[in-house]
């Protein structure tokens, strides 16, 4: 009997047993496919954006907008083999020269960018990346030692970005770039680091506008966000979404540092040191249109420029400064010579000086100064701007100048009334 039992119980057991693989089998069969609930269940989850917040997520909301590209274009010119040298006036055709960033700065459309961004530009323009519209900008300020630069773009209706106070940055804060790496294409691309170190001095060697080579050295923030090409001239921000810094320069395994591996050093201009510039053009800035000319200021000006009041002089000798003195000085016309009571004497030119300009336009030759001075008529004011250095000063006799013994130098911008002395040209 108990045996009976015991088999009753093993058969019992062996009957579950299958009816268990066959619910399971049957389970697993389907046509072999995952069900519709599994797959759902896989798919559509959701994230609740309000709970995935950064303050890296928060800046890119405040400033990203205010961000532009910045476009410099130029004129380029072919060969004239009938004339025999480059650059035409009526061959020029523009062209993009280059892109960078800049960062809007007031509510009346002024734009925060690096000088290097728009230098030599024929014409700019600013480019918002959300609707990809162009406008015309133009530039109101700049300092090229710094390399900054401010343009106007009328009617630009983007939100200007607070400036902070870069003199409070600590090394280990958190640096968030935004700009235009390789232009357009990658507009108001985000890039995340830390400062890396402060007060980091920099030093160029740099030719200003005449072709003098000189060395400057600023101080920079140096960060490890990744900067690029086309970066230039955006907005290096905290955490609080204050423009700290102007992205200017990386470096990189290539130039100087071609036997180093270089990653992740970047430099930013501290927003402090353009601040007084950006005042500076805050205080200049007016909407109002310039003043038509009054027919009797017409009148007048037809009468000084008359041929009949002579032709002047400003009683100099000059000569044009050679190619291989270009860079330790200026291009332009160098002073021989100054006539005793003559205008330029009265006018404070002295042997030695080198006239740069004439009239804000840059003369780069002693031809260039004689045909503006040739210009005008007796009794017009010309405004000079000339390169004065007392070792060159001091060499003027001398067959020779020995490039060695020119010191720093400075600009000096002078004031000369013109008269008919005699018939010579200068």
């Amino acid at each position: 009997m108990k045996n009976n039992k015991m088999k009753k119980g093993l058969l019992a057991a062996l009957l579950v047993t299958v009816l268990l693989s066959m619910t399971l089998l049957n389970a697993f069969a389907d046509d072999g496919k995952i069900s519709d609930s599994e797959i759902n269940a896989i798919i559509n989850t959701q994230t609740d954006a309000s709970q995935v917040s950064s303050p890296f997520t928060q800046v890119a909301a405040a400033v990203r907008d205010s961000v532009v590209g910045v476009n410099n274009y130029g004129i380029s010119y072919s060969y004239n083999y009938g004339y025999g040298y480059f650059g035409r006036p009526d061959s020029g055709r523009e062209s993009l020269s280059g892109t960078g960033s800049g960062v809007v700065i007031s509510n009346w459309g002024h734009v925060l960018t690096n000088y290097h961004v728009v230098e030599d530009a024929s014409r700019l323009t600013v480019t918002i990346a959300n609707d990809e519209s162009e406008h015309e900008a133009q530039m109101v300020g700049f300092d090229k030692d710094l390399d900054i630069a401010i343009l106007l773009v009328p009617g630009l209706k983007l939100p200007a970005v607070p400036l902070g106070d870069s003199d409070q940055l600590q090394v280990g804060e958190w640096a968030i770039v935004i700009g235009n790496p390789l232009g357009e294409e990658f507009a108001r691309t985000l890039t995340v680091g830390v400062v890396s170190a402060l007060d980091r001095e920099v030093t160029d060697t740099i030719y200003d506008r005449y072709g003098r080579r000189t060395s400057i050295t600023n101080t920079m923030i140096q960060v490890d966000a990744a900067i690029n090409s086309g970066n230039s001239g955006g907005g290096m921000f905290n955490v609080l979404g204050q423009l700290q810094g102007i992205p200017s320069r990386k470096y990189s395994s290539s130039g100087y540092f071609s036997t180093t591996s270089i990653d992740n050093i970047g430099m930013c201009i501290p927003i402090n040191v353009a601040k007084p510039l950006i005042e500076d053009v805050l205080r200049s800035y007016t909407d109002t249109p310039a003043q038509e000319v009054s027919p009797e200021d017409n009148q007048a000006a037809v009468n000084a420029n008359s041929p009949l009041l002579g032709k002047p002089r400003l009683g100099v000798t000059v000569t044009t400064i050679t190619s291989q003195a270009v860079g330790v000085l200026p291009q332009g016309a160098l002073i021989k010579e100054v006539e005793a009571g003559s205008p330029a004497a009265e006018g404070g030119l002295l042997p030695g000086d080198i006239i740069v300009e004439v009239d804000g336009e840059i003369t780069s030759s002693s031809d260039a100064v004689i045909s503006r001075v040739q210009g005008h008529s007796e009794g017009d004011e010309i405004k000079l701007k000339v390169f004065r250095d007392q070792g060159l000063a001091d060499q003027i006799n001398e067959s020779v100048i020995d490039l060695k013994q020119i010191g720093e130098g400075e600009y000096v911008e002078l004031t000369v009334i013109l008269r008919v002395i005699d018939n010579r040209s200068m």
